[in-house]
């Protein structure tokens, strides 16, 4: 495939209606989405709590594991140290890995409902009520349950990724030649996109205001397709800053990492800079789950919001992706069991990429 339209108003017969709601912020740099950091930091108190809660959780079960393995090979039978390795890196690594997902998904979505308000309107309901409890009732109002969001999420990532398989121009807005030979590079940066992307439209949701969450989620999608190339520029420079930021944060953080570390035991404080640098890993990690991630996330939801602004669904890219993913059609399923008599433009003819040449 070739190039297509890149975030041009385009619309087609049949093309939902453009975006009606407002826009109170247009800026996606970096200085604008750390100030709606700010203004919504419960949430990410909230995500910096979880992450060093888990991560000394997860020091601790290390220290099970391999411990209880080990006394078990040596005191009882080696058979026994090996159940028990198994059993914890299988069983309780799996158990706990998916309660850490459950609670940061609930986490996240409460906070792009919070963000959402603030982009869209500068303020956070009516004031009658916390963050907290906004984000919770906005998210459950529109999906129900959590078991939606997760197929929500699901069903968006599966798209995206269907939808990134068939680009051939990705390695066009690599700012360095020669990354595009290194395909890990490209994955990356599109593992990336699609992270963000998912709640992404998830906002674009929220921000409709319909009861058809799945109908206008489906709409989300198609402008990301419309959209793609301007919306991955955004990507490829967030990928970037992220590594950069990341590192001088993990160095920064060296020296409180070495200051936990001389409170440990004896035999911990024997290992020195090998425990100190793990020490400095995870508390970076931990905060730039809390902090980083969500500022990149906002700078995609304001580029989103601020590119489909007066752009039309364009119908032929709802026939594309009809055509080239399967998790889009079930999409489809979902937006017409919410609402049966709400016919949608086509899922016909086109079965090539709008605006590209064969």
């Amino acid at each position: 495939m070739s190039d297509y339209a890149d975030s041009s108003n385009v619309s087609a017969p049949g093309a939902a209606a453009r975006p009606a709601y407002p826009l109170t912020v247009r800026d996606h740099g970096f200085a604008t989405a750390a100030g709606l950091l700010v203004q919504s930091m419960p949430y990410a108190l909230a995500r910096l709590g979880v992450d060093l809660a888990f991560s000394v959780g997860g020091i601790v079960w290390l220290i099970v594991t391999f411990g209880g393995a080990a006394w078990l090979g040596a005191h009882v039978a080696q058979a026994f140290g090996w159940v028990w390795f198994i059993g914890c890196v299988v069983g309780v690594g799996w158990l706990w890995g998916t309660f850490l997902r459950y609670l940061m998904h609930l986490i996240e979505c409460g906070h792009v409902a919070v963000l959402t308000e603030l982009i869209t309107r500068g303020e956070v309901g009516n004031g009658n009520e916390s963050m907290f409890d906004y984000g919770r009732r906005v998210v459950t109002q529109r999906f129900g349950q959590v078991n939606a969001l997760f197929a929500f999420n699901a069903l968006v990532r599966g798209v995206l990724q269907a939808f990134h398989r068939t680009l051939d121009w990705f390695a066009e807005l690599l700012p360095i030649p020669g990354l595009e030979s290194i395909s890990s590079v490209a994955n990356l940066i599109l593992r990336v996109a699609t992270r963000y992307i998912d709640k992404v439209i998830l906002s674009y949701s929220l921000a409709c205001g319909t009861d058809d969450a799945w109908h206008e989620a489906r709409d989300g999608v198609i402008y990301y397709c419309q959209n793609a190339k301007a919306i991955l520029k955004t990507s490829v420079w967030i990928v970037i800053l992220e590594r950069v930021l990341s590192v001088v944060l993990w160095i920064l953080l060296m020296i409180p990492a070495a200051g936990v570390t001389v409170l440990l035991p004896h035999a911990a404080r024997e290992a020195g800079g090998v425990v100190t640098v793990i020490i400095a890993v995870l508390l970076a990690a931990a905060f730039r789950n809390a902090f980083l991630k969500p500022v990149f996330l906002i700078m995609m939801m304001i580029r989103f919001h601020v590119l489909i602004e007066n752009q039309a669904v364009d119908a032929r890219w709802d026939a594309y992706l009809a055509s080239i993913s399967d998790k889009f059609r079930e999409f489809t399923g979902n937006a017409a069991a919410a609402i049966p008599s709400a016919p949608r433009g086509g899922l016909g003819a086109h079965a090539q990429s709008p605006g590209l040449k064969s």
